[in-house]
């Protein structure tokens, strides 16, 4: 009841994701990104949402198209699976980054996808996401842990509240625009 699939193919990129957030952290990841597979499966194991990616896209020319499309079709997988949009999970998209990288890559990872990334999931998900980080200079451990936070507070956003299981989570009444 709470999976989503998305599949998203354009000139540049053919990506399906499935996601069960009722899951146990399952990750089954391949976009050819080594570092994006690692923080993919970082995030499953730390929110619980069991994700499958498959992504296939012009890595000849860079890691930026198959970085954010991966971001659009799991935030639209996300949004799917919640069934509503219930993080501020408003219908009110937003992203506050505020880390910063020492290099300009990890491995052969451009460190300004990371934001790339998560504005693609936050638009794409409807989601309000605040990431700041406050100190480090290891610029692997310091995108682990924006992915670990988002993982976080999305196991957190998206529990059912027995105590709250048919009520709308707003003071409107009602959720989205």
């Amino acid at each position: 009841m709470r999976k989503g699939s998305v599949r998203r193919s354009t000139k540049e990129t053919d990506v399906e994701v499935a996601i069960d957030l009722d899951g146990t952290g399952v990750a089954s990841i391949s976009t050819g990104i080594g570092f994006l597979d690692h923080m993919l499966e970082l995030l499953a194991r730390h929110s619980r949402i069991d994700l499958t990616v498959k992504a296939k896209g012009d890595l000849h020319i860079d890691h930026h198209h198959t970085t954010e499309d991966v971001g659009i079709a799991l935030g639209q997988a996300v949004k799917q699976a919640l069934g509503r949009v219930a993080l501020d999970i408003s219908g009110r998209p937003f992203l506050v980054f505020k880390a910063e990288f020492v290099r300009d890559k990890v491995g052969s990872f451009d460190t300004e996808l990371v934001q790339e990334w998560f504005q693609a999931f936050a638009t794409n998900s409807g989601v309000t996401l605040h990431v700041t980080t406050l100190h480090g200079t290891n610029d692997h451990h310091i995108a682990e842990s924006c992915f670990k936070g988002l993982a976080r507070a999305l196991r957190a956003a998206v529990a059912i509240d027995p105590r709250a299981a048919n009520e709308v989570p707003s003071t409107k009444g009602s959720l989205g625009g």
